[in-house]
């Protein structure tokens, strides 16, 4: 078995650590609460909102140590958790590099759990070559306790072994669309002592009243969307905390919560509407990675197949900053000039997420970023937003690299199949139940499900190709390895600042420096 790597531990904080953590003021400025001051083993830590809030970039692209090394510059880190589940059993089935998985599921408040989880997927010298990986059941509605149990000991992981040996601030990044895992990461990533909450990707209203119910350990919900049937009618995801072992005395300090959205009037919803507080907003336009909310006016196309946007998309940020809660601007503020004119349009800052995409803490593959890096510095790289790539049907940002799904050869090559499912879509079936079914899928299986054949056209499956590109690709049954797809927004030549014809590694502090440069 490989020695657990010890440099992390000399230095480390145990878990009870962090309950020595006394937050000692609460302060509310202008309709938003600032950052809680902390006293830490008697060191006073003055509570800020950050300047910066690195993008949470999932598969496991913003993985701990990325949000850990920037979370050490003072400002916000932000760990993934878009299917942590299986990023959880998959590090482990690789053998647990360094012991980190290890070490913090032993942390854990459930250590019972936590060593049943290693006695069934730790493979101490890793898989064998082309060995597939063991996979969890797809999520449904009735998903059984051990699936919520992996869910909630993955988010406690991530985010325990960002916080490692430091007082700084950790957020965790989830989508809204991706429901079912949801409460059982958050509760999770709050006993571990998250900072943060983000979500995007839909309409997170029922989050902020789930946090304060998962704060004092008590059973919360969130409604299921189901096509085919009312919003009222929609069944419950539910989790309650009490299921599992583990000491439940006190209530857990909430994490403030940052909704990304894309217009004022989503902002006025969750600020009047959302079922408990919401403490600041991130505004993304569409020049992110990743998801884009779709265009407001009429579908219209560029000359290469891109959605195109207009004025009727552009968020009135005087109407923001007149809510009172602070805000940080996404997509296209990646730069020091890009900071100081968020500043001057009254945001409190900037979220970046390409500029970490590519520097030596985040989880991409290191050979595919390496590759990827050093095209950008010669200039080879592009990217587009390609309307039909994923599953949900929001339009989905790639770089076009070969041997990724982004490649159209690549892509035709790949046999559809859907075996982990995040992005499935719920319906209602003939039999008035509830089912689901995904657009990437084999054709054939969507259709059978009361899909429309067009809506398979282009579909890619992000959640195979987003685990390859973080090094996790499944091994098919069919002999082949899953290719990966890169996302990444528009600014990716910026990173050229950080390159140079010998040299296509650089840090995150790097990036942070950069972008203060002509910051006080």
């Amino acid at each position: 078995m490989e020695a657990i790597d010890e440099s992390y531990i000399q230095i480390g904080m145990s878990y009870e650590y962090y309950d020595k953590i006394e937050f000692i003021k609460d302060e509310w400025v202008n309709g938003g609460k600032w950052m809680s001051d902390r006293l830490v083993n008697g060191q006073f830590i003055k509570g800020k909102w950050p300047t910066i809030i690195q993008g949470g970039m999932g598969v496991a692209i913003s993985n701990w140590k990325l949000a850990r090394a920037v979370s050490l510059t003072g400002q916000l880190g932000v760990v993934s958790g878009t299917g942590i589940d299986t990023v959880l059993l998959r590090r482990l089935q690789d053998g647990d590099e360094g012991g980190h998985i290890r070490r913090a599921l032993a942390a854990s408040p459930w250590p019972a759990l936590a060593e049943q989880v290693i006695q069934c997927y730790f493979l101490p010298d890793g898989r064998l070559p082309h060995q597939p990986y063991r996979r969890l059941p797809m999520w449904t509605l009735d998903s059984p306790r051990w699936q919520n149990t992996m869910a909630m000991l993955a988010g406690f992981v991530e985010v325990w072994l960002a916080k490692s040996d430091h007082i700084g601030q950790i957020g965790i990044n989830l989508l809204t669309k991706l429901a079912l895992p949801n409460l059982a990461v958050l509760y999770g990533a709050m006993r571990a002592h998250v900072d943060v909450v983000l979500m995007g990707a839909g309409i997170p209203r029922e989050i902020p009243g789930a946090l304060n119910l998962l704060a004092e350990h008590e059973p919360a919900s969130l409604r299921c969307e189901v096509a085919g049937m009312k919003a009222g009618d929609a069944p419950l995801i539910k989790f309650d905390p009490r299921d599992y072992e583990g000491a439940l005395q006190g209530t857990l300090r909430r994490p403030d919560f940052f909704p990304i959205i894309s217009s004022y009037s989503l902002a006025l919803l969750m600020a009047k509407k959302a079922t408990g507080s919401v403490e600041g907003f991130i505004i993304e336009g569409p020049s992110a990675g990743g998801h884009n909310a779709p265009p407001r006016g009429p579908k219209k196309y560029d000359e290469a197949g891109q959605p195109v946007y207009d004025v009727r998309d552009e968020v009135d940020l005087d109407a923001i900053a007149a809510l009172g809660y602070p805000f940080w601007l996404a997509g296209g503020y990646d730069s020091p000039e890009g900071l100081v004119a968020a500043h001057s349009k009254g945001a409190t800052g900037i979220q970046v997420g390409t500029l970490f995409a590519y520097c030596a803490e985040s989880g991409m593959e290191v050979d595919l970023k390496r590759r990827i890096a050093r095209d950008i510095s010669l200039g080879s790289v592009h990217v587009r937003s390609d309307p039909y790539a994923s599953p949900t049907g929001f339009p989905f940002k790639v770089v076009d690299v070969k041997e990724t799904l982004s490649n159209q050869s690549t892509y035709e090559l790949r046999r559809r199949t859907c075996d982990l499912g995040y992005l499935r879509e719920a319906y209602l079936d003939s039999q008035n139940h509830v089912n689901f079914r995904c657009a990437a899928e084999p054709i054939d299986t969507y259709v059978n499900k009361g899909g429309l054949p067009e809506a398979t056209m282009g579909r890619k499956c992000l959640c195979n190709g987003l685990m390859a590109t973080a090094g996790l690709a499944q091994y098919q049954s069919s002999g082949t390895i899953e290719p990966p797809i890169v996302t990444s927004g528009d600014g990716i030549e910026k990173i050229r600042v950080f390159l140079s014809s010998d040299n296509t590694t650089y840090s995150a502090q790097s990036v942070v420096d950069y972008l203060l440069a002509n910051s006080p």
